[in-house]
C-alpha cells in the first residue's frame, strides 16, 4: 500500500512539474486562439455584465421555446390520434426516445445516491 502511495506521490509531482513548465505556454496559445471572444477590458464588472447579458438573453428566448415545445406536443398528439397510420420505424424513433429518458434518469440516480446502485448512504 506505501509503495502504491509513493508512486501517486511521484505521478503527481510530475504531473504538476509538466502543468508548471508547460501550462503557460497552453494557456497564451489558448487566448491567442480565441481573442476574438474575449471581451475587453477583462475586468470583474466586464464579466458581471456579460452574465447579465446572457442570463436576459437567455430570459427572452423562453417564450421562443415555450412556443417550440407546445409544437412539439401537438406533433405528439396527432401522432397519437392517427396511432392506426403509424409507420414502425416512428414507433421504433419513439421507443428508443423513450428508452434514453429512462437510461438518462437511471444515470441520474446513481449520480445523486453518491455513484451507488444499492441505495442512499447514511
Amino acid at each position: 500500500m506505501a509503495s502504491k502511495l509513493q508512486q501517486l506521490q511521484s505521478k503527481a509531482c510530475q504531473a504538476s512539474q509538466f502543468v508548471s513548465k508547460h501550462g503557460t505556454v497552453y494557456y497564451k496559445q489558448l487566448l491567442e486562439q480565441n481573442k476574438q471572444y474575449i471581451k475587453d477590458p477583462p475586468t470583474v464588472e466586464t464579466c458581471n455584465e456579460l452574465a447579465k447579458q446572457l442570463f436576459y438573453t437567455r430570459l427572452a428566448s423562453i417564450p421562443g421555446r415555450t412556443e417550440s415545445f407546445w409544437k412539439e406536443f401537438d406533433y405528439v398528439k396527432n401522432m397519437w390520434k392517427h396511432r392506426q397510420e403509424l409507420k414502425v420505424e416512428d414507433a421504433g424513433i419513439a421507443a428508443l426516445f423513450g428508452l434514453e429518458c429512462f437510461a438518462w434518469f437511471c444515470a441520474g440516480e446513481i449520480i445523486g445516491r453518491g455513484f451507488t446502485f444499492t441505495g442512499y448512504y447514511p
